[in-house]
């Protein structure tokens, strides 16, 4: 699979190449080798299809989860979909000096089973073809050509645990480097085995606890990690402040950043599979007063819901939106702060309206996920690939729906319309509090009133609340003090039993687990079109939308908290608009 390789970034550009050749060749679809092979029928392919299109995943979980095939079949399907080999694991008894080259941390890790050393070749077992960046890392810490073969997930985590027993916690990985590498400078440090192995054991916990961002933070006395769970930081065991440098230059080799330079800030990213789950890491290097600190975003393909109905959307704004997903033209609108997951809300009604009769082409940056049967492009601003530029270049590509990652500025607002009125459907985002003071926002870009009429079909806004945890809630009576917090939306909750979460070793003791999203969808009908025209006040423009059924943010958590979802605290404090 890889040629001799002397550096990470030798193999980097290697394993990029191969991979960028296989997708311009085209690959066989999985469920089309399946059927080859005998494994499954046409049935039950579009069966798998019509869920993947509801829950998202990969087609070849999703079968394996419907009972049509089984995890080895898949398994042998994805050797031959990448001309690779596969291995039937229950016939194999790894070689003792395959295993004493790879660390039990990385294997436990990155779901890898060194299985042969022959002459400089070293063979391991993965379950994901299309994982090379962990073939790069083993051929770069191992100075050996190696060669990646696919087995069943599952087979490979059973040997891995028998070979190497349980994985060690994050504090003992702690205290061994912190041991090994006081006298080394931070080069020699980063590509130590202890370094190596407290990265695996930060990212593996921060998978593991559904983190969405990791912090390494730096200061005089203290190196500290925190983890984004559900919205919050939480902090971790902390290395001792000489870990700093080893640990961010090895996330840096990781992502093919340059590690001599301290003084600029850098971004990379990481494709990993961690405990054979897609994990895409997006690392920002920053340097500070005392030292170069860094966040990496972790998008966890596994743990997306791309369903609208799990969002947290009430009946009937879940079938509104799937209306709107329908749309010959026009353009939908999803809008809040960074972070209030209005990416996933949009991939959810692109997932809807993704058949095989409709051309869907997105505009991103960065892709965060991947969907299955759309044209996703990602924009490059350095070498000036931006929005308007790419949205032109789709135009021309003959689509039936669009999604344009942000409209940031004029130009791509007005390329955003032109698409709508010239037949195509627009899905977008934009950085406004609620729904209503869109339509302002468009007006402020240079947007004429009478275009937006003619275009904007639907402006979603929304927020996520932390969800309480199934384990430990409890039921309780509010007081009449707390009902008065919410003002004249109280009456609605007056008598109705109110829950939280009491804490326990599910949720870390924090009472939440998971989130939802609270909604505020205004459908632009004739009423809204006069006031628009007529360049109305965005309490105006609220004000008809309330008239003709558009559910406020406050009233959408006000259904959550009677649901016995959320808490008054997470609404209050997402909605104190």
């Amino acid at each position: 699979m890889s040629e001799p390789q002397t550096t990470a970034k030798q193999s980097g550009v290697v394993h990029r190449a191969a991979g960028a050749a296989a997708r311009a060749e085209g690959r066989r679809l999985l469920g089309q080798i399946l059927k080859t092979q005998g494994a499954i029928r046409e049935g039950q392919v579009q069966e798998a299809l019509a869920a993947q299109r509801k829950q998202g995943g990969l087609i070849g979980q999703v079968l394996v989860e419907l009972g049509h095939c089984t995890s080895a079949q898949v398994a042998r399907a994805l050797a031959e979909q990448a001309g690779m080999e596969s291995a039937d694991l229950s016939a194999r008894t790894p070689d003792k000096a395959a295993l004493a080259l790879v660390d039990g941390s990385f294997a436990h890790t990155f779901g890898v089973l060194p299985l042969e050393l022959s002459g400089r070749t070293l063979v391991v077992a993965i379950s994901d073809p299309l994982n090379t960046a962990v073939i790069e890392d083993l051929a770069f810490t191992t100075g050996l050509e190696v060669r990646g073969v696919i087995a069943d997930s599952a087979a490979i985590k059973k040997l891995v645990l028998a070979s190497y027993g349980e994985e060690g916690s994050l504090k003992d990985a702690i205290a061994e480097a912190a041991r090994a590498t006081g006298n080394l400078d931070a080069q020699a440090a980063a590509a130590s085995a202890p370094v190596v192995r407290l990265l695996n054991s930060i990212l593996h916990r921060a998978i593991r606890d559904r983190a969405s961002d990791i912090h390494f933070e730096v200061f005089d006395q203290e190196f500290r990690i925190r983890y984004r769970v559900d919205g919050a930081l939480y902090e971790v065991e902390a290395p001792p402040p000489h870990l700093s440098l080893p640990l961010v230059a090895r996330i840096k080799v990781m992502s093919d950043l340059d590690i001599t330079e301290v003084r600029m800030p850098q971004d990379g990213r990481i494709e990993l599979s961690i405990d054979g789950r897609p994990v895409d890491l997006r690392v920002a290097t920053i340097p500070g007063v005392s030292g170069e600190g860094c966040v990496m975003r972790v998008l966890d393909r596994s743990a997306v819901s791309l369903d609208l109905i799990k969002l947290g959307l009430q009946p009937d704004d879940e079938q509104r939106l799937t209306r709107l997903t329908q749309l010959p033209h026009g353009i939908i609108l999803v809008t809040g702060p960074t972070g209030s997951g209005k990416t996933t809300t949009l991939y959810a009604m692109l997932q809807q309206a993704n058949t095989p009769e409709v051309k869907i082409i997105t505009v991103e940056d960065p892709v965060e996920y991947d969907i299955e049967g759309i044209v996703q492009v990602p924009v490059n601003e350095d070498i000036g690939v931006t929005y308007a530029k790419v949205l032109r270049t789709i135009l021309r590509q003959d689509p039936d729906k669009i999604l344009v990652g942000e409209i940031r500025d004029t130009e791509t607002a007005a390329v955003a319309v032109e698409a709508s009125l010239t037949g195509h459907t627009v899905f977008s985002t934009l950085h406004t509090n609620d729904a209503p003071s869109t339509v302002t926002r468009l007006v402020d870009m240079g947007i004429e009133p009478f275009l937006i009429t003619a275009t904007v079909e639907a402006i979603v806004a929304q927020r996520l609340v932390r969800t309480i945890c199934p384990d430990c809630r409890q039921s309780y009576v509010p007081e009449e003090e707390e009902l008065l917090e919410l003002g004249g939306e109280a009456e609605a909750l007056r008598g109705v039993e109110f829950h939280y979460g009491k804490g326990c070793e599910r949720c870390y003791h924090t009472g939440y687990r998971g989130r939802m999203g609270i909604f505020e969808i205004l459908v632009v009908d004739e009423d809204l079109r006069r006031a628009i025209l007529q360049r109305a006040s965005t309490q105006e423009l609220r004000n008809i939308a309330l008239a003709s059924g558009m559910r406020p943010l406050r009233n959408s958590g006000i259904a959550a908290i009677a649901a016995g979802r959320t808490t008054l605290e997470e609404v209050l404090r997402e909605t104190n608009l």
